[in-house]
């Protein structure tokens, strides 16, 4: 009977076929929107096996890459970046087999590369394609993608097709049932097949399942494979899935999607009724079940990964030799500096406190994940909607609501926000009308010209800057933040003062900044300023949930000079004197300018040292430009064309992020500050035997490690193949829902970078190895705290990053190995 799917099989009962389904989907890493684009390890729910064992699973799955070509290592072997060394330690860990150096290279260079390609497991959809000769994995994507892009959508779209109130299953199917699209391409009897499903997903999913006589033992490779073929829209689900759990709300929505996958493949085997594709099906379906119990190796993958191993550890080597090589000087008693500058641990940081360091001996930089142990829910002048503040591996703790002082000027400033919103929204309305976008262009155009040249001239910006966007630039330079608490409808606002005094005492504890405070101390948060430019936010500070650092600097800044939170910490031992002024900053990652923010009413005792001050920040942001300037290819008036750069709106590298990212070094500044990491390093301010419990420690490996193991797995996975985890080229990019971009008009949600982000068109500016975590502290405290998180042991154990230990000198003295084991560090590594 038409539109009826049939059981084949002996039914799959609901608990295996969803154990199976969540076995899938915690493979899934999630996405975070283009509003707050944060950078995550897109192999997140591998991370439970080792870095190898995932390589060969992904790519018999999806044909996912884990290593670049092996062209890439080869030069990297003639260049001498590689050494025979660092490739006879790689083949010796990694081969069953080990064979000499020359042999290892020599097989390489006759080995012809296998075809690029490989698609993973066969689905029922790459039967019908192969079969057929018709695209039907374009045309499946497609409109799955059509669906997803209405229902899921934040407000971009004017009109919208999928009901957003029922659940991801019930709005598919009803939108399936009346969707001609299938049946106009030739899957006959596609709709009734729909309308045949059960209403329930699992009870839908089972029932596809046992029509598609999917063999038990290659189930979870299957459902695995499905996600991954529209992995943008899977991983922007599984994101859902984390906010929910975050916040102690209920999850589940990536199962149910993984049922509208399930059932797309069994009503379409029901449609197209052909025997030729059943019998290749049944064929796909025992290569599945013998793939899924093959314990072989893929030959060719076996050396590349030799080879990424033989990478890893050249780079290991370059890194350690940087402390080998510096003299440690007596340590100096200390005396009071001009200013403390508290920067992100963003590596692009790492550039300016060398530099400003250099410029002016009196400053001292410290280095701090960028939220500054302030996770705050941050609402902006005239927003509806607050934005949290902090990692997203945490949920935010006090609202904090911008405010400008003057009640007038704020209300004027509210007023003119929302206005220029309502007049907005009217002309986008007015653009993208169904009558009346036919009478824009003829009678408008011309009025855009202007706009057009300044812009395209660098004279303007093509869109308002966000501090300044319906306020003015004036105004705008009286923002602040209101810490006064009040409750307002049942929402608590503002921060009490025994919070304040409790997150000021666990930030400095956690900077090891209790005393000997400078005359100005310095909390810099991170943005940048692009235009025209989807990834913005993946530029700006992750530590601030893919946000400007700007909130979380007011609040430390008006918390730390609080005269009532002085008084507190001093009883807690921390007495920080009166003469001292925190700044609240912003560092423009992509001008290199530095804005303070509370610079007015100075006492005139502090003037003359601040204008020192000033003067060395203006030094160090020129150095730091000049020096990024190599690194980008610019010449002439290298301030004039790294600003112009910032706006514009053609700019596809308006600056290289965190692109080379490949070391976290956990340790006092003293130990680092001869050191030129060239912008690659992450740098987090630490001292042990200040860390009685090594709680701070603690803190540190859970979450800025963490942190900056994604980031690092984010770029490496960009780069090694940016099909599956990378979002393509930049030029072709197209926002979809508000939520990411499409390459192109059509297709799958794109995770991850641009090409342009890791390559700048001849080399790559990324180039992949696994983050190098350096750590000044007793091995036994970091065994014991590995032996308290799994998680973070099982990134150690299975190499997705590389743990050491530095010794008493300040060279890096230990190895982890595993199993919470240590080696010896050889000094000609």
């Amino acid at each position: 009977m038409e539109g009826q799917i049939l059981i084949r099989s002996k039914e799959k009962t609901k608990t295996t076929l969803l154990d199976s389904m969540r076995e899938a989907c915690k493979k899934v890493a999630p996405v975070w929107p283009l509003e707050s684009f944060t950078a995550v390890n897109p192999y997140l729910g591998l991370t439970g096996c080792h870095f190898d064992v995932a390589a060969r699973k992904l790519n018999r799955v999806a044909g996912v890459q884990m290593t670049l070509p092996v062209s890439f290592y080869l030069n990297k072997i003639r260049e001498g970046k590689i050494t025979y060394v660092d490739l006879q330690s790689a083949i010796s860990k990694k081969m069953q087999s080990p064979m000499d150096v020359q042999t290892f290279i020599s097989e390489l260079e006759h080995t012809q590369p296998l075809p690029s390609g490989n698609q993973g497991i066969v689905t029922l959809i790459d039967v019908a394609t192969n079969c057929t000769g018709q695209d039907w994995n374009r045309f499946v994507t497609a409109r799955i993608s059509t669906w997803a892009a209405s229902y899921f959508d934040k407000s971009q779209a004017s009109w919208k097709a999928a009901d957003q109130l029922l659940g991801i299953f019930e709005s598919w199917r009803a939108e399936a049932q009346v969707d001609l699209s299938t049946e106009i391409a030739g899957l006959n009897y596609f709709r009734k097949n729909v309308k045949a499903l059960p209403d329930q997903p699992l009870t839908a999913a089972k029932m596809a399942i046992a029509y598609l006589d999917i063999p038990d033992d290659g189930l979870p490779d299957y459902l695995h494979r499905l996600l991954l073929r529209v992995g943008g829209w899977s991983a922007h689900v599984a994101r859902l899935d984390w906010d929910n759990e975050l916040y102690g709300k209920k999850s589940g929505l990536l199962i149910e999607w993984l049922a509208v996958l399930i059932c797309w493949e069994a009503c379409m085997l029901k449609s197209l009724h052909d025997p030729e594709i059943e019998l290749l099906w049944t064929a796909a379906k025992r290569d599945l079940e013998v793939a899924s119990k093959r314990k072989g190796q893929d030959a060719q993958l076996e050396k590349k990964l030799v080879l990424q191993e033989a990478f890893d550890l050249s780079v290991q080597r370059e890194i350690a030799g940087k402390f080998q090589a510096v003299k440690t000087d007596p340590i100096a008693p200390p005396r009071r500096p001009l200013a403390q500058a508290i920067f992100c641990i963003d590596v692009r940081s790492e550039t300016f406190r060398r530099n400003l360091e250099q410029v002016n001996s009196g400053i001292d930089t410290i280095g701090f994940a960028g939220f500054f142990a302030f996770p705050i829910d941050f609402l902006p002048i005239a927003h509806s909607i607050s934005e949290p503040q902090c990692p997203v591996l945490i949920t935010p703790a006090p609202k904090v609501h911008e405010e400008i002082a003057d009640k007038k000027l704020h209300q004027a400033a509210f007023k003119g926000r929302v206005l220029r919103h309502q007049v907005s929204q009217i002309w986008k309305s007015f653009k993208s009308g169904a009558v009346s976008c036919f009478g824009f262009v003829s009678p408008m155009g011309l009025s855009y010209l202007p706009k057009l040249l300044t812009d395209s001239f660098g004279l303007t910006r093509p869109v308002p800057h966000p501090d300044t966007a319906g306020i003015g630039a004036k105004v705008a330079k009286q923002k602040s933040v209101s810490l006064k608490f009040v409750n307002h409808q049942d929402v608590n606002i503002g921060i009490p003062l025994p919070q304040r005094t409790q997150m000021a005492k666990n930030a400095l504890k956690a900077m090891s900044l209790t005393e000997n405070f400078g005359r100005f101390v310095l909390v810099v948060g991170h943005g940048s300023t692009t235009v025209n430019n989807p990834h913005a936010t993946g530029l700006d500070c992750g530590a601030c949930g893919g946000r400007s650092g700007e909130p979380n600097a007011k609040v430390a800044a008006a918390v730390l000079n609080d005269k009532e939170v002085r008084r507190q910490l001093r009883e807690e031992n921390i007495t920080i004197p009166s003469d001292t002024l925190f700044l609240a900053c912003l560092h423009d990652t992509t001008t290199d300018k530095i804005r303070i923010f509370n610079q007015d009413g100075l006492p005139e005792t502090m003037k003359k040292e601040f204008q020192e001050l000033k003067e060395a920040l203006e030094k160090a942001g020129k150095a730091t430009r000049a020096e990024r300037a190599l690194r980008m290819g610019i010449k002439g008036n290298l301030d004039k064309e790294i600003i112009a750069r910032s706006k514009d709106w053609s700019q596809v590298r308006p600056e290289w992020g965190l692109a080379g990212c490949n070391a976290f070094v956990v340790a006092p500044r003293e130990r680092t500050k001869k050191l030129n990491f060239g912008g690659q390093t992450f740098l987090h301010s630490y001292e042990w035997k200040k860390d009685e419990d090594f709680s701070i420690l603690e803190l540190i490996m859970t979450a800025p490690m963490v942190v900056t193991s994604w980031i690092n797995l984010q770029y490496y996975g960009s780069t090694v193949d940016n099909t599956h985890f990378g979002s393509g080229n930049k030029t072709l990019h197209n926002v979809t829902s508000g939520l990411g971009v499409m390459e192109g008009y059509s297709g799958d949600l794109r995770v991850g970078l641009p090409l342009q982000s890791v390559h700048d068109g001849e080399n790559y500016q990324h180039e992949p190895a696994r983050l190098n975590v350096i750590i000044d502290a007793p091995i036994d405290a970091m065994n014991a705290i590995l032996e308290k998180h799994q998680a973070v042991k099982d990134l150690c154990d299975n190499e997705w990053i590389y743990l050491f230990a530095l010794d008493e000198q300040g060279k890096v003295g230990h190895r982890y190995e595993g199993k919470l084991e240590w080696e010896l560090v050889s000094c000609e590594m």
